[in-house]
């Protein structure tokens, strides 16, 4: 069985800086888009999040470039660590078409935290959010 969450995100002519490749914090945007539809969509079992969820740690190597005719660009992203209140996730970033087995474009690693918003303090992930995010772990 393959482990990770596939999908393609837009890159937008705005998303372009005057080297005319896709800029790096318009990168962080789109490992955002592509974030939200795997963890916050209403049948996910992890859908509570977007309740209360913060960005704790976020580290985003850039190893080659992306330009706008890249897009839309292909997304992988799998767990590589959960704990009891928080995991970590892995995004690589290629060109639409690009094969697989050379090296992601962009290689993030996120790391976030469930948030008790009403109390504000950090909650522990539910048995069925952590069982969801199981499903997507590769160490």
């Amino acid at each position: 069985m393959e482990v990770g969450y596939r999908t393609t995100v837009a890159a937008r002519w705005s998303d372009m800086d005057s080297f005319r490749h896709i800029n790096n914090a318009a990168v962080v945007t789109l490992l955002e888009e592509a974030r939200i539809p795997w963890l916050f969509a209403p049948e996910r079992p992890t859908a509570a999040l977007a309740d209360g969820v913060f960005l704790a740690d976020l580290r985003v190597r850039y190893r080659g470039q992306l330009v706008l005719e890249d897009s839309p660009v292909e997304v992988v992203m799998w767990i590589s660590r959960i704990r009891a209140a928080d995991f970590t996730i892995v995004a690589e970033l290629r060109p639409q078409g690009a094969d697989e087995a050379d090296p992601a474009s962009v290689v993030s690693h996120a790391q976030l935290a469930a948030v008790d918003l009403e109390n504000q303090r950090i909650r522990r992930l539910s048995p069925a959010e952590r069982a969801y995010l199981e499903e997507f772990r590769r160490d």
